[in-house]
């Protein structure tokens, strides 16, 4: 969080959070009460300011006001660079990735150490030519057999992501959409008192 944000939360610690105005879709855009941000300052601000409570609700801290956000897939979403790297839609260079999950539209999921991310559908080659099957690149049956296999089932597939200039493999997890939240610790659509 950032300086002026602290200050506020000292001065004006009970000023009541936000819900239903903020939202995240598959892309990584901030919507506001369903209107798309577009200021690049205010996308930088929120951005800055993003973080979890210790329900895994996600939220932007605008001074001493908590807006909780409505994520589409996940909290986070990860865009694919030029050397290979991951950086999430807020500007942090992915470095320690865990897990990836591989939803039933072949989507995919990674935790990182900056929480639940989903990946841009955009960068979907890019993670196709990084996929490792028993005997390489994965084949179109392998990554069929995983798409067929149970929500919550470890496939036979590996993802092989760069991380500071090394190499680092992922075991692929099969996991629905729908699971995913509970799974990896995160509320999609946070209401005011509960988790969920």
């Amino acid at each position: 969080m950032e300086d002026w944000v602290l200050r506020a939360l000292a001065k004006w610690p009970d000023v009541p959070a936000l819900f239903g105005w903020l939202s995240l879709d598959r892309r990584g855009r901030w919507y506001v009460r369903g209107e798309p941000i577009s200021r690049p300052q205010i996308i930088d601000t929120i951005g800055r300011n993003y973080a979890a409570d210790e329900q895994g609700r996600w939220y932007f801290q605008n001074g001493p006001q908590r807006g909780y956000v409505s994520c589409e897939t996940a909290p986070l979403v990860l865009l694919a660079q030029p050397d290979g790297s991951l950086r999430t839609h807020n500007g942090l260079l992915v470095r320690e990735p865990r897990l990836a999950c591989l939803d039933e539209e072949g989507s995919l999921l990674i935790v990182t150490e900056h929480g639940p991310a989903a990946l841009d559908a955009s960068d979907l080659d890019w993670a196709l030519s990084r996929l490792r099957g028993v005997n390489g690149a994965v084949t179109e049956d392998e990554l069929q057999g995983a798409l067929d296999q149970a929500s919550g089932e470890p496939t036979a597939l590996t993802l092989v992501l760069s991380v500071d200039a090394d190499e680092l493999t992922l075991p692929v997890k099969r996991l629905d959409l729908a699971a995913a939240p509970a799974e990896l610790g995160y509320v999609r659509d946070p209401q005011p008192g509960a988790a969920g």
